[in-house]
């Protein structure tokens, strides 16, 4: 009887010790690493939204303009963005372009890229009113500072982001120039919008005028913000030309030129695993020949889709979209590397 009661007893604290082995696990399947407060990589916490499309007009030749409304879209301030989740399940993002005080709208502009990696293709294609979208919250890396006056410079549907800067400038009683540039006039959104500003903006249409004439900013009183968005040939000149180069800021539609990479090797400490990253390919190349249901989208730094937690190693970020607080324990696969030997994720 004694003997029975023993073999019970180690029995059953047998399974009580596995079930909150497995409870313990689950909670961190790095045990016994201390837990970590996001464990998952790879899928971004920040919250879905959805919001319908209400309207789709076309303000240029090629560029579609839609209006979004949803009762629970979040404020946002001049110069966010959003990703929108189109229906194949691509991630893009789109400049802001509406009024930040009209609450439950937001309003994008997309320029069709026949060449592209096809977002532009599918959004011209398939939103059309009456579609309802995923989105994620605003994010704001290109803000508009507190100033007197600023100088915009803007490049085809680089203007987007800069609507909603003019509008809060001219409330604010800042003094501001704008100079537009684009292919052809056709090809230029938002014209008669602008037009309303006077001689405030300057319009550059390339079949008319030849390449923008920067020569202005250079007599910009110190210390004036420039804010541009366009082109990298564009962004490049700007800067060229600006005295205070610090005084620039800058939304790009591309990564931006990094210098030279090298190789290095990623610990997948999940998975028990160590890749190569030659100097020719991306991480999450790498990192999807050994794990292939890896998520992404972009492939460009921008979406977040790619976002893993960096265990261990210091990172050469390459992104325009994380935090300076995100870089401090993540990296986006598709842009960044490591700026040592080696990295360890939590993959």
């Amino acid at each position: 009887m004694r003997r029975a009661l023993t073999v019970t007893a180690v029995a059953g604290a047998a399974f009580w010790t596995r079930r909150a082995l497995r409870r313990r696990i689950g909670r961190s399947p790095l045990w016994p690493l201390p837990a970590l407060e996001t464990p998952v990589s790879g899928h971004s916490p920040r919250r879905r939204l959805r919001a319908l499309i209400v309207s789709r007009t076309q303000p240029a030749e090629g560029v579609l303009r839609l209006v979004l409304e949803a009762a629970d879209l979040p404020a946002w301030t001049p110069g966010a963005h959003v990703d929108v989740v189109l229906p194949s399940g691509l991630v893009r993002q789109y400049s802001l372009c509406g009024d930040p005080a009209r609450a439950g709208r937001y309003t994008i502009a997309i320029r069709l890229v026949e060449d592209g990696r096809g977002g532009s293709r599918e959004a011209h294609a398939r939103l059309v009113e009456g579609v309802e979208l995923e989105l994620r919250p605003p994010r704001n890396r290109f803000a508009l500072v507190p100033a007197a006056s600023y100088v915009f410079v803007a490049g085809g549907i680089g203007i987007t982001p800069l609507l909603p800067m003019l509008r809060a400038a001219t409330a604010a009683g800042a003094d501001w120039s704008l100079l537009y540039g684009g292919r052809s006039r056709a090809s230029m959104p938002f014209l008669d919008e602008l037009a309303a500003y006077g001689d405030r903006v300057t319009v550059l249409p390339q079949d008319e005028t030849g390449l923008p004439d920067l020569s202005p900013l250079a007599r910009a009183a110190p210390g004036t913000p420039v804010y541009c968005c366009g082109p990298e040939p564009l962004m490049a000149a700007v800067l060229a030309a600006v005295p205070d180069p610090a005084a620039v800021h800058l939304e790009r539609f591309a990564p931006a030129a990094a210098g030279p990479a090298r190789p290095f090797t990623v610990t997948l400490r999940r998975s028990g695993r160590t890749v190569r990253v030659g100097a020719d390919e991306t991480a999450l190349a790498a990192v999807r020949r050994e794990l292939p249901n890896t998520p992404y989208s972009c492939e460009q730094g921008f979406c977040g889709t790619c976002q893993h937690r960096v265990l261990a190693g210091e990172v050469d970020h390459r992104d325009e979209l994380l935090t300076d607080a995100e870089r401090e324990d993540s990296m986006l696969l598709c842009v960044s590397r490591a700026a040592s030997d080696h990295l360890t994720l939590d993959l």
